[in-house]
């Protein structure tokens, strides 16, 4: 299935000299997970207060592709530099939910019209990270298939910052758009939990 997840390796080659620098000055891998939860919160609220200065909605593609790479450097760093450990795992994997929901929130100020549909959104992306991790807990591995996972909102969600930016109004169609995110979020969480089955 089509997901900007697939382009991750590429992703990776291209932050291997971030890392090593990184490595060299006694960063770890720990450390650069706070530090993408930290960018998260500094992102929900640039973007929450975009109203009062329309520069901070570019705080979505410049501060998801940063979180990205963070999201990126910490898994790097910790199976490169054997830095693997259980606090890790948490840190990891709740801060991305917790991330999430924050960044996402503001959306419930700025498509009032949605406000129930957003609502959904949010609460599939929390249930569609679970199904991610129930592969691991029944299956063999953690489950990062789209068409709707985390890089992929990541990147939907950096869009919407543009065409906000430059004072696109979308309020006409976006029930219709974050209905068809929420239906291809359902379908990322079915072929999650139907991968896990067929592992276990």
């Amino acid at each position: 299935m089509i997901s900007i997840y697939k382009l991750k390796p590429k992703f990776q080659q291209i932050l291997n000299p971030i890392l090593l620098f990184l490595h060299k000055h006694k960063v770890t891998a720990n450390q650069i997970t706070v530090g993408s939860i930290l960018l998260s919160v500094l992102i929900a609220v640039l973007f929450w207060n975009s109203d009062a200065n329309n520069w901070f909605f570019l705080s979505l593609p410049i501060g998801l592709l940063l979180r990205m790479a963070f999201n990126a450097l910490d898994g790097m760093m910790a199976r490169k530099f054997d830095q693997m450990s259980a606090l890790g795992e948490v840190l990891n994997e709740l801060g991305d939910i917790i991330s999430d929901v924050i960044i996402f929130f503001p959306l419930l100020k700025f498509q009032p019209e949605s406000l129930y549909v957003v609502i959904v959104f949010i609460v599939f992306s929390v249930i569609n990270e679970f199904a991610g991790l129930l592969g691991k807990a029944i299956g063999k591995e953690r489950r990062y298939d789209g068409p709707m996972g985390k890089s992929d909102r990541a990147f939907l969600l950096a869009v919407y910052g543009l065409i906000q930016f430059f004072g696109v109004n979308i309020s006409g169609f976006s029930n219709f758009i974050f209905g068809a995110v929420i239906l291809l979020l359902v379908l990322s969480t079915f072929i999650r939990l139907k991968k896990a089955l067929n592992e276990a």
